[in-house]
């Protein structure tokens, strides 16, 4: 065994909280050590200390044997330890190869120069993804895109040691075979990878060992060839097993609360669906199959020929906030960018969409403010000592949870929810998708847009498979739903 990073007896302590508890464990040179645990665990904080953006309470790290005490992430750098993290970290008015040098930019009597590292970073983005070209704008790109400029960025530092915080959250399929021939590549060359993910599967796949940790203690490391199955480890991240399956419910299918069709655009090709009340219906697809575009349409963002009707009547909105006033609400696929004001506390966020009913005369009632937001935070049981706290220093699983605390607030009878457990932890999840339950017993319509197949086989009553903008199959929902059919046509086979 060859440690490049030793980590013993690492505190890390807040006032009225200690985020990590005497933590120690060893990660080996030129090794993919996983690191899991549910949002709260102390991974974020574990991060935040090797990477010099927090300082420790007490313990030791040791890199090569030498004691580290990185007191900048600019320091951390220099010491050989380099990170990509899970929310995105690009400039979208600088062009991609402006991105990749952004903070490393050369420079000779002033003026900007490009040197080797510059063309080498333009030849690794070429080998992960050709079709991004360095000269364009980074906001020309998609989500995964961006997060492959990421990738790049970080694989190209020539760090020892580079840490991965949900770096497949926003890719698709071929793209996360390509990173993961990368990471591949990277431990030939002894490359360490500390590598954080929500999704197990990927443990089983690119992982050498796997750490777990559970209210800021150690709970185990072991070798992934070591770890009998998906259950085990959940039962390590938890102290409990979850297995999720759907149960079939009874739904009344007499009248459609949304009739589409022949909804086509750019993107969307000749979509025709019936959608009734109090129904969950997934929309599953890979990356870039037009799952979103959908949500955009129904949500009236994205315009689109074809017809298009909700509880009977012509979708006449050409807006959000006319989708809104129709009782449709969108959690977008971006949370951070999209759905919260992440510099504006729970509280101001949960009634953002709801104005009027904290609202009198157009003057606000700071006591119906409170009243709302405490009842929301204790229903969705968002983990936070007070619910003035900025919303941008919530953990991922608990930002989602104030993203549906809007939506629910909005009084919503339509909830469009597009990729609602992206980059949260099992035990989120397992509430998120109770909350989705809960509001189709109540009799609200729930469509979940995913590019999860769990997701949707465990909650869905219906999924629709999405294939190039194509709605190419609508299936029920079973305990013994043919997965291997599902994956064959959403990857382009015949339905």
């Amino acid at each position: 065994m060859d440690p490049i990073l030793q980590i013993q007896h690492l505190t890390k302590r807040y006032p009225g909280v200690t985020a990590l508890n005497d933590v120690s464990f060893d990660i080996e040179r030129g090794s993919v050590h996983c690191l899991l645990g549910e949002n709260g665990a102390g991974k974020s904080t574990l991060i935040k200390i090797l990477t010099g953006a927090q300082t420790r309470s007490g313990g030791t790290i040791l890199m090569n044997g030498a004691p580290i005490d990185a007191s900048s992430t600019k320091e951390a750098r220099e010491l050989g330890i380099s990170t990509l993290f899970q929310e995105l970290n690009v400039v979208d008015q600088l062009t991609v190869e402006e991105n990749l040098s952004l903070g490393m930019e050369p420079m000779k009597f002033g003026f900007f120069t490009k040197n080797d590292g510059m063309q080498r970073m333009v030849e690794t983005l070429k080998r992960m993804e050709p079709t991004i070209d360095p000269k364009q704008l980074v906001s020309k790109l998609s989500v995964a895109k961006k997060q492959m400029v990421e990738i790049v960025k970080a694989v190209e530092t020539k760090a020892e040691i580079i840490i991965m915080d949900e770096p497949t959250a926003a890719l698709s399929e071929g793209e996360v075979k390509r990173l993961f021939d990368v990471i591949s590549q990277l431990k030939q060359n002894e490359v360490t990878v500390i590598y954080i993910s929500h999704r197990l599967e990927e443990v089983f796949e690119i992982g050498d060992d796997v750490t777990v940790l559970r209210d800021g203690r150690h709970i185990d490391t072991k070798k992934v060839v070591d770890v009998e199955s998906r259950e085990e480890l959940i039962k390590m991240i938890l102290g409990k097993t979850v297995v999720e399956k759907y149960k079939p419910r009874t739904i009344d299918r007499d009248e459609p609360c949304i009739e589409a069709r022949n909804i086509a655009n750019e993107k969307l090709k000749d979509v025709s669906f019936d959608i009734y009340k109090g129904e969950i219906v997934g929309f599953y697809g890979l990356i870039g199959s037009g799952k979103t575009e959908l949500a955009n349409v129904l949500f009236g963002i994205d315009r689109f020929e074809g017809g298009l009707k909700i509880n009977g009547r012509e979708a006449d909105y050409e807006s959000a906030s006319g989708a809104v006033e129709k009782g449709i609400t969108l959690a977008p696929e971006e949370r951070r960018t999209q759905g919260l004001f992440t510099m504006l506390s729970i509280r101001k966020n949960i009634v953002s969409m709801n104005m009027k009913k904290i609202s009198k005369n157009g003057i606000i009632n700071a006591t119906a403010i409170r009243k709302v937001s405490g009842e929301y935070v204790q229903k969705l049981n968002v983990v936070t000592d007070t619910d003035e706290k900025e919303v941008g220093f919530l953990s991922g699983g608990n930002q989602q949870k104030v993203v549906f605390a809007k939506c629910l607030n909005s009084e919503a009878d339509i909830f469009l929810l597009d990729e609602p457990t992206r980059g949260v932890d099992v035990g989120a999840k397992e509430e998120i998708h109770n909350i989705i339950k809960q509001l189709a017993d109540e009799g609200r319509t729930c469509i979940v847009f995913s590019s999860e197949l769990p997701e949707v086989l465990s909650c869905c009553d219906r999924i629709c498979l999405m294939h190039e903008g194509k709605l190419k199959m609508i299936m029920d929902n079973a305990p013994d739903i043919d997965s291997d059919r599902i994956i064959h046509i959403v990857a382009g086979g015949e339905a």
